[in-house]
């Protein structure tokens, strides 16, 4: 209690004013989440990296990854601060950084300046040998993280309010029990092509399944084929998903038959970027995908062509005045497992492709650049 000498100075009282105002704005102006009953998601123009925003109808959130640094952090933060404000977030309760890849992990000591951070998760130590992610790893992220730090098991749950999510692989390794719904043999593990060992990051990274009464999302970041084979096969723990959040931006060195036809996902949404993803044999897997009903795009790719692309409605973000005078032709894709590729070029406004699920398992998704809706 403070003493009367306090209170009666004016100093006094316009303090206790503005802790009144401050204790009455926080609890009369909920988020803007809290007033529907329906789990959103926000897939976050990040220019071909990732950053992928859940918000319960609790208020809960859920961060996937933070997209560039370097001279592009200021940009990508500006563009998650964007859809944290339109969701009306005060604080990221869960960051989930799938792997030590700059184009997931680079924007976090910037995001951290702007929104408070209360849990990181990740998989471990970089399997790479980078200095700058060592940099950050040994000397800013003990800062940043210091408040509450999980290193994701397969198996492992993060508390989500009013959402169920399962860490389905993390560290090179899967889950070894299925989800409600999964468990069945997987019947296009017998076509499935090993491919070269990946020892990089993307093979270790945290890939996430999320229930919300009747519907089913997944995220894997960008978890490549040997590892999509390891979590699928012989059977299948997820079963199937009504939206999947396309792994490694629709990159060849992910996406495998046996993941996209065996999860069998209504609706697909491509992380990619105007020239990184959307790959010719990604794209055939992804179209060829039973009961597919519709694929969206973050970007036009010019990998994707006129050939593999989806018609301009669902494209979040049509091709920029920079890129106008390229080929519409598929271009030739990079190296399996490589996430090399032309610096990003789009700076000016960007949009997000945002997604409504219901407890019943319909949902809706928008493209906010033209305001087109589709419900499923």
């Amino acid at each position: 209690m403070m003493n009367r000498s306090t209170m009666g100075t004016r100093a006094g009282l316009a303090r206790v004013l503005a802790v009144l105002v401050a204790a009455l704005t926080l609890t009369s102006a909920p988020a803007h989440a809290q007033n529907n009953d329906a789990l959103q998601i926000y897939l976050v123009d990040v220019e071909g990296g990732n950053a992928t925003l859940f918000v319960s109808p609790e208020g809960g959130s859920l961060l996937i990854d933070t997209g560039n640094g370097g001279a592009n952090a200021d940009r990508d933060v500006g563009r998650i601060m964007a859809a944290v404000e339109d969701a009306g977030l005060r604080q990221i309760d869960h960051l989930i950084t799938t792997h030590w890849h700059g184009d997931h992990y680079g924007g976090m000591p910037e995001l951290a300046t702007r929104i408070p951070i209360r849990h990181f998760i990740d998989h471990g130590p970089t399997v790479e040998d980078s200095a700058r992610t060592a940099e950050f790893l040994d000397n800013i992220y003990p800062g940043l993280s210091q408040a509450g730090r999980t290193v994701a098991k397969p198996g492992d749950t993060v508390p989500l309010a009013g959402v169920e999510v399962t860490v389905m692989a993390s560290g090179g390794e899967a889950i070894r029990s299925p989800v409600s719904g999964g468990g069945t043999p997987n019947p296009y593990c017998t076509t499935f092509e090993r491919q070269a060992e990946d020892r990089g990051e993307n093979a270790q990274s945290v890939g996430v399944h999320l229930a919300f009464g009747q519907f089913r999302a997944l995220h894997l970041g960008d978890l490549t084929v040997n590892k999509e084979f390891e979590l699928m096969c012989p059977a299948n723990p997820i079963g199937t998903v009504d939206l999947h959040i396309v792994s490694h931006h629709g990159l060849e060195a992910s996406n495998s038959a046996a993941l996209i036809h065996a999860i069998a996902p209504r609706v697909a949404l491509l992380n990619n970027g105007t020239r990184k993803g959307g790959t010719p044999g990604s794209m055939t897997t992804l179209h060829t995908s039973p009961g597919l009903e519709d694929l969206w795009q973050l970007h036009f790719s010019v990998l994707s062509g006129q050939e593999y692309t989806v018609p301009g409605v669902f494209i979040a973000n049509l091709i920029d005045d920079q890129a106008t005078t390229m080929p519409l032709a598929p271009m030739p894709q990079p190296a399996r497992g490589s996430n090399a590729g032309p610096p990003p070029v789009h700076n000016g406004p960007a949009h997000w492709i945002k997604v409504e699920a219901r407890r019943d398992g319909s949902f809706t998704v928008t493209n906010t650049r033209n305001g087109f809706s589709k419900s499923y």
